[in-house]
Order: structure tokens, then C-alpha cells, then sequence
């Protein structure tokens, strides 16, 4: 009976986070699933070092999963094994889950965010993980203000997003174009993909939030652009209300301008947009701001430049986070305490550089007072280098709360408006007519999903009866002919 005390006693100790006193104990084994190409593989070369003016110096020798490993048994004595995969869409991941794939750690976008929050398949994460005493919860010390009210502030179900999320990349959504060809005004509207200057010359997304969000935005340009609308005391809930319209109505007005919109593209693309656009093939696409960035540095490397423009009317803010699984975690703390942590290593000031640096995607890690690595970085990439034609850009929206804060404004290039840093770092007065795309419940996304499908093929029910009757008349020729032969034989 005193050795089983004893026993349970050692249990005890070795289940509690950070101890080291049971060196036996088995690895954890966590599960991770993300974005293809979304965390710094290492294996850079020597010159790609990062050197700081606050010291700092970044380099990435190995993938950073396999560094989590190293730190978490420095950090908590306790082996740890990282199964690292990834997906494609929010889709592929969701349907891989409803197939019986089984992960821990997975990072979707909001949208999918909410609908796994709503279909209660997510585990909250503890009140240790926001303990802001504990130097190892990096996550919360250092995510920006600017992020984590948005998490706060947004609800399913009567809870925050921040109870099951922790933001990891962020954006928005606009125009990229070629400025030779397209003017900014042009460019500044969604109104630009259904302009017949640029027939057959712009693409959209080939997904049915993204370009059912570009609808929305032709559809509701005058409300969305009204002085009154826009100067209202509850603008931002009227906004979001508008842009996540739903009813029968919009789905029917958006299939039909989406049609429209079909004879005006040159294609629905996911990726290929930025390539076409750096060899010219077209003059306009729908992009996400990460891969916008990616696209005017590969475009400057070929001496072309492209530039980026946000719709007058609203962009779509997006945010991609870290949630765990109630399927992977299963009530084992072990497993919980080494997801946590593993989101904490990510959000190290210097992980969340390397990081961007590797994806060109913005982190939603901003540091703090005490260290300011990413803003450091933020200059190293776009600080003005000589006394030319500069201009001041103010971040503080994202790095303290307040635009107004002086030690967040970075002395950058007047050139930069349009481009990575406008990109990456929107100005507040675009981030104020921002608007998240919300979860849609299971009879909405019925209809959008199949409102999608009519756009993409087509609906028979708007073939015309001519049509039917050609297509009839060519069927009874082919049998016909068919019968003329058999009867020849």
C-alpha cells in the first residue's frame, strides 16, 4: 500500500508541466497539420542572416518543428515528437477530419475557425497559456493588440474566438495590378473584374467566399460608399452585417453577377494569379496581401513593378490560427500542454521573423516593449535608407493599440504606398473599413456552395429553350445517321 502511494505520488509529479523529476517518461507525440509552405524549413545560407539594429540575429538552420523539439525538452525535461503535415484548402482540412484524420494542433482561417467552434469539435485553450507571469507564454506577451482584440471581440455561440484560437498570419484581401497598364483608380474597386477595358485581362479566386465577397462589393457599392453609411455611429457592424449578407436575394443578385463576371476573366486561379501577372498574361487579380508581397518582389527582381490596391468599397480582414482538436487531444494534458507550447515557440519574436521572412505573409506576433524584433525587422525591410523622398507610416494600430504611438512609425519611402509595406501593414484608414467573412450555417452555405457550382459549370436552368431544342435536333440527326448506317451494313 506504501509503495502504490509512492507510485501514484511520482504520477503526480511527472503530470505536472516543467518538471524533470521522471527522465522515463515516454515522448509526447504531437500531431500538426498546416498550410503547405507555412513555417520556416531552415537550411539558409550564410548571407541570409538577419542583422538587427537592436542586435538581433535571425537565422533559420532547421525546420522550426524540429527546433521545437530541442526547446521543449531544454525548456519542460520532456521528449517531444513532432508529426508534421499539411493541406490545402480549409476544405481538404475539414474533410480530412470528417475522414478520420487525427490531429492535435491544426491551422485553419477564421471562417473554419468558427465553424469547428460552432460544431464544438475544439478544445479551449487553459488559463496557464494566458498566464503573462510565464516567460515561456510567448504567444500572449508578444501577439498584437490589434489581433487579439479582434479574437476577443468576435463571438460563436456566445464565446470569444480567443477562447479556442491563437492568431498566427494575418491580412487582407485587393487588387494587384500593373500600374503601366492600370490606373490606381481602376484598380481600387471590385467594380475592376467585370470592367470590359480589361476583357478576358483579370482573374478572380476560385473559391466561393473570396469572389462571393468581391460580389457583394459590386452589388453594394453605394451603400458601402455612402458618406452616411460610412460616417454612422455603428459603421463597422453595419459593414459586416453587409458583407456577410446571405439571404435569398443577394445569393440570387451575386450568381448573376458572378456570370457576368465569368465573360469578363480570364480565369478562376489560386495560385497561379501571381505567375501570370509577373509575365504579363494579365493586367489585374484578386490576391490575398501575403502573396501580393511575394509577386512585386519576384516582379522587382525582373525590373517590372506591380503594385497592390485595397477596394474603396471594404476588404475582407483574414486571419489564419491555431486551434486544437478535441479528436486528437482527448483529455491527455501532456499532448495539450505540448500543443501550447509549440504555438508559444512559434510566437518567439525571433521564430515569427523567420517565419516571415520564409512565407511573406505578416505575423500576427507584434513583441512588446521589452523586445522589438519584429518592428526592428518592419525597418529592416522598409526603413528609408537615405534622405530622398520619405514619408512617415504609422503601425502603432498593430504594434501598441494606438496609430498615434511615435515609437511605432517607420521613416519609409514615399514609393512604398501601393506596395509591400502598404501591403503588409495596411494604413488605418484602410484597416477601419475592414470586414471578416463570417461562418455560414449549414442552409447558407447550402445555397452559396450551391450558388458556386451554378457559377463554375453552369445552371440548366438558365439554358435558354433554343438551346435545348438545337441540342434535341442535333441527337435525333446523330441517330438518324447512326440508323442510315446499321441498316447499310
Amino acid at each position: 500500500m506504501a509503495l502504490g502511494a509512492v507510485v501514484s505520488g511520482a504520477v503526480a509529479v511527472c503530470g505536472i508541466p516543467g518538471q524533470t523529476v521522471c527522465a522515463k517518461e515516454a515522448p509526447v507525440t504531437l500531431r500538426v497539420c498546416s498550410w503547405e509552405e507555412y513555417i520556416d524549413l531552415g537550411e539558409w545560407d550564410g548571407e541570409e542572416a538577419i542583422e538587427l539594429d537592436n542586435g538581433a540575429v535571425i537565422f533559420g538552420e532547421r525546420p522550426l518543428y524540429e527546433e521545437f523539439e530541442d526547446w521543449y525538452r531544454e525548456t519542460y525535461g520532456r521528449e517531444v515528437r513532432v508529426e508534421y503535415s499539411c493541406f490545402g484548402t480549409n476544405e481538404d482540412l475539414y474533410n480530412q477530419l470528417n475522414m478520420g484524420d487525427t490531429y492535435d494542433l491544426v491551422c485553419p482561417s477564421e471562417y473554419m475557425i468558427m465553424k469547428l467552434m460552432a460544431e464544438d469539435r475544439l478544445v479551449p485553450y487553459s488559463d496557464r497559456f494566458y498566464d503573462e507571469h510565464d516567460g515561456n507564454n510567448y504567444y500572449i506577451n508578444n501577439v498584437s493588440p490589434f489581433i487579439q482584440s479582434t479574437l476577443e471581440s468576435n463571438e460563436i455561440g456566445g464565446e470569444s474566438w480567443s477562447k479556442y484560437a491563437a492568431g498566427y498570419m494575418w491580412g487582407i484581401t485587393g487588387v494587384l495590378y500593373n500600374p503601366a497598364l492600370v490606373t490606381e483608380e481602376e484598380a481600387s474597386t471590385w467594380e475592376i473584374f467585370g470592367n470590359p477595358k480589361f476583357n478576358r485581362q483579370v482573374t478572380l479566386k476560385d473559391n466561393v467566399r473570396d469572389s462571393y465577397f468581391a460580389a457583394l462589393g459590386i452589388l453594394k457599392a453605394d451603400v458601402l460608399t455612402d458618406d452616411a453609411f460610412v460616417q454612422s455611429a455603428d459603421y463597422h457592424e453595419r459593414l459586416a452585417d453587409v458583407m456577410n449578407d446571405v439571404s435569398p436575394e443577394t445569393i440570387r443578385q451575386a450568381q448573376d453577377l458572378l456570370n457576368e463576371l465569368m465573360d469578363n476573366v480570364y480565369s478562376l486561379e489560386t495560385d497561379s494569379g501571381k505567375a501570370d501577372m509577373i509575365t504579363g498574361k494579365i493586367v489585374a487579380n484578386y490576391q490575398w496581401s501575403g502573396d501580393a508581397v511575394y509577386a512585386m518582389d519576384q516582379a522587382d527582381e525582373e525590373d517590372f513593378e506591380l503594385r497592390f490596391a485595397v477596394p474603396r468599397e471594404s476588404t475582407n480582414l483574414w486571419f489564419d490560427g491555431w486551434v486544437m482538436l478535441e479528436s486528437g487531444i482527448d483529455g491527455d494534458a501532456d499532448r495539450q500542454h505540448a500543443a501550447e507550447a509549440f504555438v508559444n515557440f512559434l510566437s518567439r519574436t525571433d521564430n515569427a521573423v523567420r517565419n516571415m521572412y520564409y512565407i511573406g505573409y505578416t505575423s500576427s506576433i507584434a513583441g512588446n516593449e521589452q523586445d522589438d524584433t519584429i518592428y526592428e525587422y518592419l525597418n529592416w525591410c522598409y526603413g528609408a535608407e537615405d534622405d530622398g523622398d520619405t514619408m512617415d507610416y504609422p503601425v502603432g494600430y498593430f504594434f501598441s493599440g494606438d496609430n498615434g504611438d511615435e515609437d511605432y512609425i517607420v521613416e519609409t519611402s514615399r514609393s512604398q504606398m501601393g506596395r509591400q509595406l502598404y501591403s503588409q501593414y495596411p494604413p488605418q484608414d484602410i484597416m477601419d473599413r475592414t470586414a471578416v467573412m463570417r461562418y455560414f450555417d449549414a442552409e447558407a452555405n447550402k445555397a452559396i456552395n450551391q450558388m458556386w457550382i451554378n457559377v463554375r459549370c453552369f445552371d440548366i436552368h438558365d439554358v435558354p429553350f433554343g438551346v435545348w431544342m438545337a441540342l434535341l435536333a442535333g441527337l435525333l440527326v446523330l441517330v438518324w445517321m447512326g440508323y442510315r448506317k446499321s441498316k447499310r451494313r
